[in-house]
């Protein structure tokens, strides 16, 4: 069965690849179907015809007290001192953000608030705001109470279970936010640590040099005493010193770790089957010498 000559033409101006000139050629040819297309009129009158919708919205508006209403327009209410500080320390981040970027140019923010949320929720913020503080008083002046007694009970609007998972990802968030500050702290003391090594490193170097130039000019008969070793011996006796220090103090109170369940018996150390792990010899997992019985101590003692 052949397609008419009008079905034919429909589905070919019907088509999704249809120019808009096409489509003005057929429309003016009277091949389009009536309905799909209306022709404005500009005699006929404005579609956005004010007076009447104003008419309109008067005929439909009831007249009601404003309690039953609580429509209100006010401005925006002043911003605090925290709020200030909080939108000068942003409007410092925005255009630090936008520095030197080519592709996005900075806005001033009087003209940001479109495309800045936190600018545009500070808005909607004080606006609120401003709206509370004239509500509560037309309320007041109504003799309308705004405060809820003590035992007043008002049952949530969501259930238990939803409010255990916000907790619970509010949680998440918090240890979250917490193993990061821990990290950050430990790169920081890394980093410290590096610096201090480097530091004494370097000063060490310096003193030798130091030391090694006096003996140049020692023996070039510059100077006329050995003195300065004598303050370098000094020096090394008092390192040496703190060195041993650190030994014994590490030999004494380990190098930290975990302490807790150190001399618990295993399976295997119960059977005999391995030593037990008792006190360590100098903090290193080393087992320490056995301790003598009763009666042997006695002895050592009262001979001394």
């Amino acid at each position: 069965m052949k397609k008419s000559k009008v079905e034919s033409s429909d589905s070919e101006y019907y088509s999704d690849d249809n120019s808009d000139a096409e489509l003005q050629e057929a429309f003016a040819r009277g091949d389009l179907k009536p309905g799909l297309n209306i022709e404005f009129n500009q005699t006929t009158g404005k579609v956005n015809d004010i007076p009447k919708i104003l008419a309109k919205v008067d005929e439909i508006k009831l007249d009601l007290p404003w309690i039953e209403r609580l429509d209100m327009t006010n401005d925006l209410a002043p911003l605090a001192p925290e709020l200030v500080i909080q939108m000068e320390k942003h409007e410092q981040k925005r255009a630090n953000m936008f520095k030197g970027n080519l592709k996005i140019p900075y806005v001033q923010p009087e003209e940001d608030p479109v495309i800045n949320d936190f600018k545009r929720e500070m808005l909607f913020h004080r606006q609120a705001q401003s709206a509370v503080i004239e509500g509560i008083k037309k309320l007041h002046a109504l003799n309308i109470k705004t405060r809820r007694p003590d035992d007043y009970f008002a049952e949530m609007a969501k259930t238990d279970e939803h409010m255990q998972k916000v907790r619970s990802n509010l949680m998440a968030k918090q240890e979250g936010q917490a193993k990061s500050e821990r990290i950050r702290q430990i790169r920081e003391q890394r980093k410290m640590g590096k610096l201090l090594a480097k530091q004494t490193k370097v000063q060490r170097e310096m003193e030798k040099k130091e030391m090694l130039d006096k003996l140049k000019k020692f023996r070039k008969g510059k100077l006329k005493n050995l003195d300065f070793l004598e303050d370098a011996k000094a020096l090394e006796s008092k390192k040496k010193k703190s060195a041993e220090n650190r030994k014994q103090r590490n030999k004494k109170f380990g190098f930290g770790g975990k302490k807790k369940g150190l001399k618990r018996n295993t399976k295997a150390s119960a059977a005999g089957l391995e030593k037990v792990k008792g006190a360590r010899k100098g903090g290193k997992g080393g087992v320490g010498n056995k301790r003598l019985g009763k009666s042997r101590r006695l002895k050592a003692k009262s001979k001394k």
